[in-house]
């Protein structure tokens, strides 16, 4: 009898190892790593949002910023490791859309990950110069017309979403500006300011200071809906350009081969921490609004982005060095 009940309790555990481990998962601290140093609105993120998912799962989560590469070394320690569940990533537009598609990188941004959820995002703004005689976007395009060659646009650095998202504004219009790659936001934006470049797509939460300053003009958002905090700016869509949703976005992957059962449990609990009231107010912070998907819309999400900049990427000759 006690050999037939261990042997039944060896074929369970052999037909359903997901369930199995899902069930008394997480047993021990989950290590979350995130492709960017300590400080700053992506390292906020993952700790406002790992603080309360490990509270709803039992289990601290273990915060690991690793920045090297551009993000490529976080990336490449997380699809290296262990598919049990303790190590996962804060994978973000950069790591898992506009890095792949314009260099070279060690990593298979879809195949060498499993989604588990997204997280949120926050729109681009496309900011001008106040200096610029323009009040809507139309009027902008015009500017750039009958300036040939004089109006430049500035970027957090070449390959960045603030780089793409102006080439695709650049492929859409027929507009010609000379692009100006900046190491950063920061230095980029005070160039904006101070009129050596005339425009750009910051993400929202970095432009918002200016543009209630009035140094900095807002003529629309990228994304399907406007923006809560800038509730008179019309999205991209709204004025015509069908498609331009660009956003800056965070989720969570893990390696590749992650159980099913373990996915589920780690997404059910990081959408019910999506809807905490507290957890949107300090997201705000960084102008995100939560966006829970299932690990399915996830991972199409993550496939359309890839595809969506490789292809402008190809469309526009831009390839960059690793």
């Amino acid at each position: 009898m006690k050999r037939r009940h261990l042997l039944q309790a060896a074929t369970a555990a052999l037909v359903l190892p997901g369930i199995s481990r899902a069930q008394s998962y997480p047993v021990k601290p989950i290590r979350y790593i995130v492709p960017v140093a300590a400080g700053g609105g992506n390292d906020m993120i993952a700790r406002v949002v790992t603080e309360r998912w490990g509270r709803l799962l039992g289990q601290n989560f273990l915060v690991d910023n690793q920045s090297g590469g551009g993000g490529v070394v976080a990336c490449q320690a997380t699809a290296r490791a262990a598919p049990d569940g303790y190590t996962l990533m804060q994978g973000y537009v950069a790591t898992h859309g506009t890095t792949p598609a314009t260099r070279r990188v060690n990593y298979d941004a879809i195949k060498d990950y499993t989604p588990i959820g997204m997280i949120g995002a926050t729109p681009n703004v496309l900011a001008i110069n106040d200096n610029v005689p323009a009040k809507n976007v139309n009027e902008f395009i015009d500017y750039i017309k009958r300036n040939p060659g004089k109006v430049n646009y500035g970027s957090a650095g070449a390959g960045s979403l603030t780089h793409m998202t102006m080439e695709l504004f650049k492929q859409e219009t027929g507009a010609l500006m000379l692009h100006i790659p900046y190491r950063g936001i920061a230095p980029a934006i005070n160039d904006l300011l101070g009129g050596q470049t005339q425009a750009m797509f910051p993400g929202l939460a970095a432009a918002l200071p200016h543009l209630r300053s009035g140094r900095m003009r807002a003529l629309a958002v990228t994304g399907k809906q406007r923006s809560p905090q800038l509730k008179d700016i019309p999205t991209m869509e709204e004025i015509g350009f069908k498609g331009f949703d660009a956003m800056q976005w965070y989720g969570s992957v893990g390696p590749a081969g992650l159980p099913a059962a373990v996915v589920h449990r780690l997404n059910e609990a990081q959408v019910a921490v999506l809807k905490f009231p507290d957890l949107a107010d300090k997201l705000a912070g960084e102008a995100v609004e939560p966006w829970p998907m299932t690990p399915e819309q996830f991972g199409q999400y993550i496939r359309s982005e890839v595809e969506r900049w490789t292809a402008l990427a190809k469309a526009r000759g831009i390839r960059l060095e690793e």
